[in-house]
């Protein structure tokens, strides 16, 4: 009975529109938080933008603050190995399917999409949970993502990349301009880059921290600054964040920023395997990659953005002594394996996730 319910809350999530209809905003969060009580105003957030290592420093921040002894929320976007992944309560994932039922009848009245959906269970959860505090990871940008309805006194800029520009911008300033939205007057902003902190500042950061040691110093500075003391972070291991998995090494990079920061963990590969969503610098990602693999299969994930196979393997095939397109991810990844190993499976954190789905459905 009790994977009959928890399905439900996944096949509801599931038929949601990942996308606004009537464009971006946060009319809608706010009223079905409204209706909800209000629960992001029951404990302070520290609040998580960026274009890369998002997903990291948050459950750094998470786990560090709780092995200092706190009760702490952990919300994530997009998962990897299921709906689950994305609220976290006490170090463990909550149950999704009471939090999701918490939520289900004024979303349905106010025709919530599905990142509202989960933001407004999360933030319900949090709060009927009694947590000490949350560490939120932004979806996309900051000031239309709907989790900004937070008054965090923290906020945390890991990086700014060129990505949904056709929403965010088309220069890493306007980006960053529109992940910094979600400042508040008088909070505290750590930068992992330098050139950020005028802006923090220009939207109202009494504080700005510049930590540019990359996501564990983020999270630590993050975690010092919210317990007026200096704290070592707690190491982490997300799904699909340079994650062996036998002789696969999956991990979601998706911006050329994202590869170059896994470089240095790349070993000589025998083939890549990947998918890429339109909107991403598909190029430049390719060009870092070709430095480490001679051939590339091509496949797509099931998001709608993702880029069609054969056009990817067109773009790819300047930068790759052998290329293939291969419509389905599982036969993709078990091409590459056939050009050879170790394979890298990259490009989107989508692909993994489709992966990941396919490989529980046969075990």
């Amino acid at each position: 009975m009790h994977s009959a319910v928890r399905t439900s809350a996944t096949t509801y999530v599931e038929s949601l529109s990942p996308w606004p209809e009537d464009g971006f905003g946060l009319d809608r969060i706010v009223a079905l938080l409204e209706e909800l009580g209000n629960p992001q105003r029951a404990y302070p957030s520290i609040h998580v933008v960026g274009t890369n290592g998002k997903g990291t420093t948050t459950r750094t921040i998470e786990e560090t603050l709780g092995a200092q002894g706190l009760f702490v929320g952990g919300y994530y976007s997009p998962h990897v190995t299921g709906w689950p992944e994305r609220i976290r309560v006490g170090g463990a994932e909550a149950d999704f399917e009471r939090a999701i039922e918490r939520v289900r009848p004024a979303a349905g009245r106010l025709g919530a999409t599905q990142f509202e959906v989960l933001t407004a269970a999360a933030l319900a959860e949090f709060a009927e949970a009694g947590v000490d505090v949350a560490a939120v990871e932004a979806g996309l940008g900051g000031r239309f993502d709907a989790t900004n309805v937070l008054d965090a006194p923290l906020v945390v800029l890991t990086n700014v990349g060129l990505e949904h520009t056709d929403v965010l911008g088309d220069t890493r300033e306007q980006i960053a301009a529109e992940k910094l939205a979600v400042v508040r007057p008088g909070a505290i902003v750590i930068v992992g880059e330098p050139e950020w902190e005028g802006l923090a500042r220009a939207n109202g950061a009494a504080r700005v921290i510049v930590e540019p040691g990359g996501n564990a110093a983020l999270a630590a500075a993050a975690a010092s600054a919210f317990l007026g003391r200096r704290v070592a972070p707690v190491h982490v291991q997300l799904p699909g964040r340079l994650e062996w998995r036998g002789d696969e090494l999956w991990d979601g990079a998706h911006t050329p920023e994202a590869v170059r920061h896994i470089e240095p963990e790349l070993p000589r590969l025998g083939a890549i395997a990947a998918s890429i969503l339109t909107d991403k610098d598909v190029d430049g990602i390719l060009g870092l990659l070709a430095r480490h693999a001679p051939a590339l299969v091509a496949t797509a994930s099931s998001h709608p953005r993702a880029l069609d196979p054969r056009e990817l393997a067109r773009r790819a095939t300047p930068y790759f002594e052998h290329v293939e397109a291969v419509v389905d991810p599982v036969q993709a990844v078990e091409r590459a394996r056939e050009l050879g190993t170790p394979v890298l499976v990259t490009g989107s954190l989508y692909l993994l996730a489709d992966l990941s789905v396919r490989s529980a459905r046969v075990a």
